[in-house]
């Protein structure tokens, strides 16, 4: 199992102590450090949609100018912006082979799925 994201996202340290605490292992991935493939994120969109896994309430999508937002149209144009701004992927996405288990992080939907 993966778990992509940033490590200083609020959001990816409360998934992680959570896994850490529930004893669930996994590989992390930061997007800072390592990037992410266009492979990666084609198979994401594969699996959701593009305009969920942009994550348009974070700093980073209201960081951009307006013709950026505006570019971003599609999949292909969504891939192009999370490949050069990182932080605008919606965070964390656990993945285990190669399926979205979860976006974002909930301790509800951790549960759920860990059945905790």
């Amino acid at each position: 199992m993966k778990l992509y994201g940033i490590p200083n996202c609020n959001t990816v340290k409360k998934a992680r102590t959570w896994l850490d605490e529930h004893g669930i292992s996994y590989e992390f991935h930061d997007f800072k450090k390592s990037g992410i493939s266009k492979e990666t994120l084609q198979q994401w969109l594969g699996q959701v949609d593009w305009e969920k896994l942009v994550n348009r309430a974070g700093m980073t999508w209201r960081g951009l100018s307006d013709a950026e937002k505006v570019a971003v149209t599609d999949a292909a144009s969504a891939i192009t912006l999370m490949q050069d701004k990182t932080s605008v992927i919606k965070r964390p996405v656990l993945v285990k082979d190669d399926q979205i288990l979860h976006l974002g992080f909930t301790e509800a939907a951790y549960a759920k799925l860990f059945n905790a």
